[in-house]
């Protein structure tokens, strides 16, 4: 492709990206498909010859594009969102045209610049202390895992990175709320997953400080060595807020890492009246959460901030003399600073998204979805069929249908959600509560309106009046 046929279909791309923007909304939420119908309909082998982009582009829409699940959908209300926004996307494409690889400061000086002025901007929007200071990482599990090993190597002076493990027998610890992530990064970083101790949580879902502490002394007393506490501000399921500054001032009695997941909710932090959650924050070691979830910008770009840099770096440096620089002195190189080698440029989405949202255009966003949030909870509080099923701090509202005998209820709340999902009209998931099975709606899409939400509310009632028809 020559550089006029790639400005001519690059045209054409954009002008197709345009109207997905505006139509994306009118979609089925998740796709009429079953297993296989994608695969069978691409070729087995590769083509030989070069192919036409007309034609690449036509099976695009016609085969790809009927089996995508719309993530950017103001109706997709599943998990939690994969937000974007126009000029992420503008700088996601730029990103692609430089193809920098920012491992060290001379590969691309600007990029190493930005993203440390970027953390800064972030640090000083959600209101962490001038102590912190952070990376942009590509996911929340790569951060965990990141501080997870760190904190391995700072109890051993930084020793197992040299000799590998010996009789250590360190204990991690989180709520049993706590992301799957954790058990994976605990399995990764070699602790084994019989030493992570998952504590019991309050009415509100949030970890039990005085049963960290007591489940602490028991492995200390058992000869086990305490290394790290991995608190939530946001658990996945209900969006449970732990107690920060409880769970840090046992971490510090106990000299363990403080790791805080803050993956979705702590976009909410730039809002100053949200920052009750975050209580306690300046003396964790480190704290993560991902503007790919919340913060409009598309994935990936994960935030990771902690307290001493040294310790990362100390971790995580490598040292061969093909990567040696001139000016290794004076910047930040931060392959140095997490897993892998191979960084992209991720600093210039969030420059883009800061820059033309800007604080007041993100925090008007954010306020309106937790007013959302609050206020379908109180149509469910409100409703003689349904049921909150766990507090609602944000705008993951967790409930079901109540008004069925009990050995029928996971049952019927489950075809509601089927039903609901089948339509096309709206996504949404479910989860666990203390047994329970929970309908979820989880909503924070950039172009989320108040009548999306209201929307969904009305489909699900009308849904569960004929799921319930049949049980009549």
């Amino acid at each position: 492709m020559d550089a006029e046929s790639f400005r001519k279909h690059g045209h054409e791309l954009v002008d197709w990206m345009a109207d997905y923007f505006t139509e994306v909304e009118n979609y089925p939420v998740m796709p009429q498909v079953k297993p296989g119908d994608i695969l069978k309909q691409l070729p087995k082998s590769a083509p030989q010859t070069a192919e036409g982009f007309d034609d690449i582009f036509k099976d695009f829409k016609e085969i790809i594009m009927p089996g995508m699940t719309h993530w950017e959908s103001p109706n997709f209300m599943a998990y939690f969102p994969a937000n974007k926004s126009k000029a992420s996307v503008l700088a996601e494409m730029l990103m692609s045209t430089l193809g920098a690889q920012c491992m060290v400061w001379l590969t691309s000086p600007a990029a190493a610049e930005l993203e440390e002025q970027m953390m800064e901007w972030l640090r000083e929007m959600i209101g962490l202390s001038e102590n912190f200071t952070g990376v942009i990482q590509d996911t929340a599990s790569t951060a965990t895992l990141s501080a997870l090993i760190t904190a391995r190597e700072r109890a051993t002076k930084y020793q197992i990175n040299v000799k590998g493990f010996k009789n250590e027998r360190f204990v991690i610890y989180a709520s049993k709320e706590i992301h799957s992530s954790i058990d994976k990064a605990v399995k990764i970083a070699g602790f084994g997953i019989e030493q992570l101790r998952k504590i019991e949580v309050d009415e509100h879902f949030a970890l039990k400080p005085e049963v960290l502490k007591e489940q602490i002394q028991a492995d200390i007393k058992l000869g086990l060595q305490p290394l790290a506490v991995v608190s939530a501000i946001g658990t996945t399921s209900t969006t449970a807020i732990d107690p920060i500054a409880a769970i840090g001032a046992i971490c510090e009695q106990y000299n363990l890492w403080h790791h805080v997941d803050a993956a979705y909710a702590g976009t909410a932090l730039v809002l100053p009246e949200m920052r009750w959650m975050a209580k306690g924050v300046e003396s964790a070691d480190s704290f993560v959460f991902n503007p790919h979830k919340w913060m409009f910008t598309n994935f990936d770009c994960t935030a990771y901030f902690v307290k001493d840099p040294s310790t990362l770096v100390n971790t995580f440096a490598i040292m061969p003399d093909y990567l040696k620089t001139s000016v290794d002195d004076e910047v930040k190189n931060y392959r140095d600073w997490g897993i892998p080698l191979g960084r992209r440029f991720r600093a210039l989405k969030l420059w883009f998204v800061i820059r033309e949202m800007g604080v007041e255009g993100i925090q008007e966003k954010i306020r309106k979805h937790i007013a959302l949030g609050k206020w379908l909870a109180e149509q469910v509080n409100e409703h003689k069929d349904f049921e909150l099923l766990a507090p609602v701090p944000l705008n993951t509202v967790c409930f079901r249908y109540k008004s069925a005998s009990a050995e029928k209820l996971a049952d019927i709340n489950k075809e509601i959600m089927n039903s609901v999902n089948d339509t096309g009209k709206l996504f949404f998931t479910q989860t666990s509560i203390n047994g329970m099975f929970a309908l979820r709606l989880a909503f924070g899409n950039t172009n989320l309106e108040a009548y999306h939400v209201e929307n969904a509310w009305n489909l699900i009632q009308e849904k569960a009046v004929e799921v319930m028809e049949k049980y009549a």
